[in-house]
């Protein structure tokens, strides 16, 4: 995998996905976005890993943004492009079957806020900074912060921010439901961790499950409660139902293996 905008490691079993362009403050171009689909790819494909941490590099920004210099003089062929090809790719962090945590360093605008959203959990440090600023571009949020925002935190709030541009710090952001967790920044990758190493500690396939039947409540294609009631049954033709079940009548621990 030729990455250029990103870093990625595998930690025992977590793999940390580090948008790397400190000197763009980790602005989002179309290159960075494909490598973010390209990583997801391969933290999936990799048996050994159970989760997944995106942040950004440095202190500064976990995603400033879009990179405004790449999409300046577009026309509206080339914009839908765009955000058709951010949309992709943010579903698929959407849609990982293994759980994916935005751990928010500094500033997380436009494209980076909706990043985060796109993450099944948001951890953020205390001096993270929450918004989406496209309409002092004339722009709407392009990369689905429209449709993920008023999902977390309610349409009038989300209007709002949207409408309004504000900016919002961390402890908001978690007041309205926006984070999961605030921490101080030198606790933020260990605090991603901790939650991963807890969820890691339980079925695989079940995790996978519940992301999918989550995720198909807000899919207006799906029926979310139709989806549980089937996915619930898939569940009884694995391995691990067997074993959980057996390891909780017999007191002792479960040891999932994914099957």
């Amino acid at each position: 995998m030729n990455l250029h905008n990103l870093l990625y490691t595998v930690e025992g079993d977590i793999c940390i996905i580090t948008i790397n362009r400190p000197d763009k403050l980790n602005a989002l171009n179309k290159e960075t976005i494909s490598e973010v689909g390209m990583a997801i790819d391969a933290a999936v494909q990799d048996a050994d890993v159970r989760g997944i941490i995106i942040t950004g590099s440095g202190s500064k920004a976990f995603v400033a943004g879009a990179d405004i210099s790449e999409f300046a003089s577009y026309n509206l062929a080339q914009g839908m492009e765009l955000s058709a090809h951010g949309h992709a790719v943010f579903n698929k962090v959407e849609h990982c079957p293994k759980p994916v945590i935005a751990a928010v360093n500094g500033f997380a605008l436009g494209g980076g806020c909706e990043l985060a959203m796109a993450c099944h959990m948001r951890v953020a440090a205390s001096n993270a900074r929450f918004g989406q600023p496209e309409v002092k571009l004339g722009l709407i949020p392009g990369y689905a912060g429209t449709q993920r925002l008023p999902q977390l935190i309610g349409k009038g709030r989300a209007m709002e921010l949207l409408m309004t541009a504000d900016m919002i710090d961390a402890a908001e952001a978690h007041r309205l439901g926006l984070v999961n967790h605030v921490t101080e920044p030198d606790q933020l990758l260990d605090t991603c961790r901790a939650i991963l190493t807890k969820i890691s500690a339980q079925a695989p396939l079940a995790i996978s499950e519940i992301i999918r039947t989550v995720n198909a409540y807000y899919d207006k294609t799906q029926n979310g409660f139709q989806t549980e009631i089937e996915r619930f049954g898939a569940c009884f033709t694995t391995e691990d139902v067997r074993e959980g079940t057996d390891a909780f009548l017999n007191k002792r621990k479960a040891e999932f293996k994914g099957r």
